[in-house]
């Protein structure tokens, strides 16, 4: 995590898979089914595609601290699948700023799958506080697609 001026933060995770790119790569684009296997995740919806730009609407809630917390964004997402890349940037919504990209790096030695995340709290939001807890979010995220993409293949299989 690296901690940036005006109270944002820049987290990187990054977790090695031994799967298909391809695989993931359905996964990570399955934008409305994204919330039925993503912690904390409450909706995802698919809002527009223009050919490799799409938008997307979602929501998010967790507790912390003994509080609710829900955020809503809506994100540009571009899809680079010559790079296995899906970068982000918000349109609108509940933070300051959120932007990113999941990347799933492919080579001799295996797979692994990287989620960056730039994030400004909103005004109120103590950015400070839920910085643990973004990182954790941030892994079990990583480890959420991990997790469909192993039940989605034994699917295939059976």
């Amino acid at each position: 995590m690296e901690r940036l001026p005006g109270g944002c933060r820049r987290l990187a995770v990054q977790l090695r898979l031994d799967l298909d790119p391809e695989a993931i790569w359905a996964v990570l684009t399955d934008y409305d089914r994204l919330s039925s296997f993503i912690p904390n995740l409450q909706s995802s919806r698919l809002l527009w595609r223009r050919d490799a730009v799409v938008g997307l609407e979602q929501e998010g809630a967790q507790r912390f601290m003994g509080m609710q917390f829900k955020a809503r964004v809506q994100l540009q997402l571009t899809e680079q699948l010559d790079q296995w890349t899906l970068s982000f940037v918000m349109l609108k919504g509940d933070f300051r700023r959120f932007e990113g990209a999941w990347k799933i790096c492919h080579n001799d030695s295996g797979t692994s799958l990287l989620y960056e995340l730039t994030v400004q709290g909103c005004v109120g939001m103590p950015i400070g506080l839920i910085e643990q807890r973004l990182q954790e979010d941030l892994a079990a995220n990583l480890r959420a697609v991990q997790q469909e993409v192993h039940r989605r293949q034994g699917q295939d299989q059976g």
